[in-house]
């Protein structure tokens, strides 16, 4: 029996590609600079196997976004970067009017591999800027300087891309108010459709943190953080970036359709090292190992497990992502969605705990809405641990981009 289009449910797909130029400093991301090619092709092969796996699992649904991030995807080949996209379209029932993103670091990609990139049906770019001041660039240990992002973005635009999104940092070692604000300015007089403002993390397992004794007395404190994340949100509402999500900015019409999948609970596969799913209510993710994640798809004979976790969601864990991850975006949480969705009321769960924060201006209350004020999102982690009680807001928010 054929399925109409129109029957089928709506999927998002997320492929990583582990590979880097250079790993900055302040990474914690599954990515590394290969040896050589050889180890790139396996892995490859490796993803479009796996894809072919779930070609029957994902036939009654049609992806409408689809995101290949890393790592540097535009790092690799652009050869093994288009039988990526090609392994993609051939596997799964690509809408015609999908969301189809790649990451970019800037001078990793030339023309005519923007040229590829447009031809092979990618729709939207993301470029990783981080700052516009090379001295914070090399702080960051960034491989690239502010002209080679000029070359890049206007190389992306001539080879035909309307829908770029630039990924900036504050709270950077050395920046001011005033110098994420020259980064801002000069980002928006290249009129990006997106704009990414992320808070620098410094975490575990990095160079930053072993080194976290000797950047603190240069990292900005949380005051000076605050004035610059609520300047930046006022400065782009200015320009026409109208906030959606914590950290995400956009002018009217180009909202990233494959992270408002996550922050809406909508289904989701994310194939290679590392990648979590959302899939037939089970919450599921991949090695974080390169050579065992090629093992264990290429050879089924293999012991070696694919998979790191997988859980199916109980109401209460559904109820709990639902609200840490609606509470990230402008819109917040809904009351009649909620009860449409769990079949209780969102205020006889959380009312008590929301009242305080509706008090003191961190959460305000709109159109049949609870959500963050721009203060409350600053500090939505402390928020959202308290009316939810706890301390881990869970490895979901480290594949939002």
């Amino acid at each position: 029996m054929r399925i109409d289009l129109y029957d089928k449910k709506r999927l998002g797909i997320y492929v990583h590609v582990p590979f880097c130029a250079s790993k900055c400093a302040y990474c914690d991301f599954n990515s590394f600079v290969p040896d050589d090619g050889e180890i790139v092709t396996r892995y490859v092969d490796a993803l479009c196997a796996q894809m072919r796996d779930y070609r029957d699992s994902g036939k009654n649904y049609v992806a409408d976004s689809v995101y290949i991030g890393g790592g540097t995807p535009t790092s690799i080949d652009p050869r093994e970067l288009k039988k990526i996209i090609s392994s993609v379209r051939r596997n799964f029932d690509v809408s015609k009017k999908a969301e189809f993103t790649v990451e970019v670091n800037p001078g990793t990609a030339s023309y005519s591999t923007f040229r590829m990139l447009k031809r092979a049906g990618v729709t939207r770019i993301s470029m990783g800027l981080q700052s516009a001041d090379n001295r914070e660039l090399h702080l960051l240990s960034r491989c690239h300087t502010r002209q080679d992002f000029v070359e890049s973005f206007r190389a992306a635009r001539q080879a035909g891309f309307d829908n770029i999104n630039v990924d900036l940092m504050f709270g950077i070692p050395a920046q001011t108010p005033d110098s994420l604000m020259k980064s801002l300015n000069f980002v928006m007089r290249m009129e990006p459709e997106h704009i990414s403002l992320y808070n620098l993390k410094i975490e575990p397992g990095t160079p930053f943190w072993e080194n976290r004794l000797n950047i603190a007395p240069i990292l900005p404190d949380e005051d000076t953080e605050y004035e610059m994340y609520s300047r930046a949100v006022e400065a782009m509402a200015a320009r026409g970036y109208m906030q959606y999500e914590i950290s995400n900015f956009s002018r009217f019409g180009y909202r990233c359709i494959h992270n408002l999948k996550y922050w809406n609970c909508e289904e989701y596969l994310g194939f290679g090292v590392s990648a979590h799913s959302y899939f037939n209510s089970n919450r599921f993710a991949f090695t974080d190992s390169v050579d065992d994640y090629i093992e264990a798809v290429t050879d089924k004979s293999s012991s070696v497990p694919l998979t790191s976790e997988s859980e199916i969601l109980e109401a209460r864990e559904r109820m709990g992502e639902y609200i840490m991850l609606r509470f990230r975006l402008n819109d917040g949480v809904g009351s009649v969605d909620f009860a449409r969705r769990f079949g209780v009321s969102f205020e006889s769960l959380y009312g008590g705990k929301i009242l305080k924060y509706l008090k003191n201006g961190l959460m305000e209350k709109r159109s049949g809405s609870y959500a963050l004020t721009t203060k409350g999102m600053f500090v939505s982690n402390y928020i959202l641990s308290d009316i939810l009680e706890f301390e881990d807001l869970g490895s979901v928010s480290r594949e939002l981009v």
